[in-house]
């Protein structure tokens, strides 16, 4: 049997993903985590770290982590993995360049690549560093992949997210029981995801319909809440908008089939596992057009396109979708055809199951 290690958080859903889907084809998983997990059948080793805190500290409390190192080589010399791989080029990805085991694998995930290496010449030389003792990189997306290879010559492999199709499909009786048109996203509450164009965007389409029973559902929690609140209050909004909390991830598929769009309004965006997972439920989808956003929707298509930072263009977006049910339509089932093409769970596994098999023939 052969043996993966993760460096990864294990208590973050795509970890676990990933673990459950190799353990269930049979191969030894093992999760070195910086903060407390537990995912079933898997060897979770924790260490007391909290990562939360980590990510506000200075740049260099950050990588305070490393003086686990010793610790962490002591247990990879007891599992010896077959491969090791790291999710997050900058924290565990140092830690796995530390290591200087191989085959080393390192994912990059968004915020280590788009925004660490832009803090300073040391997060520059770290990410470039970590990049140069991988063997192979992995990315969800091609925008990521060329935002990777700023920093490496180095091949970058696509490995998307895959969604659960079983999971995330078009549920019946789910929709406002009082005819309502629901607007709706789940995303967390950060600047960078731009909810707040969203709700202005929203504002400009209940004042062209003021007798049309409209809402919008707001789904998620983050730093910008009270900023947020504050905004629908600012626009007269509050008997339209609903902030739904937190969803959690077993309620996410019946809460997008609430919805009759989803609204993505990302300022940045490493790939949009959202959007896909609101497709495979056959929600017409609104993006901007940053980072993966453009390959995981197919304009006017599978969804509709705009540009960031736009409100105006957001609200022309939900009204051509308000005023037309065939196109509803049509996303709906285009939106599912082309998931299912392109971001079926196995179908994106199987893909990487076959890098990893590329990389113990090479091992051997």
């Amino acid at each position: 049997m052969k043996t993966i290690c993760y460096l990864a958080d294990a208590s973050n859903p795509h970890t676990i993903k990933w673990c459950n889907y190799f353990k269930n084809k049979g191969y030894n998983i093992h999760v070195i985590s910086l903060n407390s997990g537990n995912i079933e059948g898997v060897m979770v080793h924790n260490f007391s770290f909290n990562v939360k805190e980590l990510k506000n500290e200075s740049p260099f409390k950050k990588i305070k982590y490393i003086t686990a190192i010793g610790e962490i080589k002591k247990l990879i010399k007891e599992i010896q993995p077959d491969i090791l791989h790291a999710h997050y080029a900058s924290s565990y990805g140092l830690i796995g360049s530390l290591l200087n085991y191989h085959p080393y694998v390192i994912s990059v995930w968004g915020t280590d690549i788009y925004d660490f290496p832009n803090g300073g010449i040391i997060q520059n030389k770290i990410i470039k560093h970590n990049l140069k003792n991988a063997d192979y990189i992995f990315s969800t997306s091609k925008d990521m992949a060329r935002e990777t290879n700023k920093y490496t010559d180095k091949k970058v492999y696509i490995t998307p997210f895959g969604v659960d199709m079983e999971f995330f499909k078009p549920k019946e009786n789910l929709k406002s029981k009082d005819n309502s048109f629901i607007i709706g996203t789940i995303k967390t509450f950060e600047k960078k995801y731009g909810i707040d164009y969203l709700i202005k965007g929203f504002k400009i389409v209940k004042d062209k319909n003021p007798n049309l029973h409209l809402k919008l559902k707001i789904a998620g929690s983050g730093s910008q809440l009270d900023n947020l609140k504050e905004l629908v209050k600012e626009l007269n909004l509050e008997d339209s908008v609903e902030f739904l909390g937190r969803i959690p991830l077993n309620e996410v598929s019946n809460v997008f089939n609430s919805f009759d769009i989803a609204v993505f309004p990302s300022l940045r965006e490493s790939f949009g596992v959202a959007a896909v997972e609101a497709q495979a439920c056959g929600i017409p989808v609104i993006v901007t057009s940053v980072g993966g956003h453009p390959e995981v929707v197919i304009n006017d298509k599978t969804g509709i396109i705009v540009e960031s930072e736009n409100s105006r263009q957001i609200s022309d977006a939900i009204l051509k979708l308000l005023n037309d049910e065939n196109l509803r339509k049509s996303m709906s089932i285009e939106g599912r055809n082309f998931v299912k093409e392109n971001y079926e769970i196995n179908l994106n596994f199987n893909a990487i199951e076959d890098i990893y098999k590329e990389i113990l023939n090479i091992k051997k």
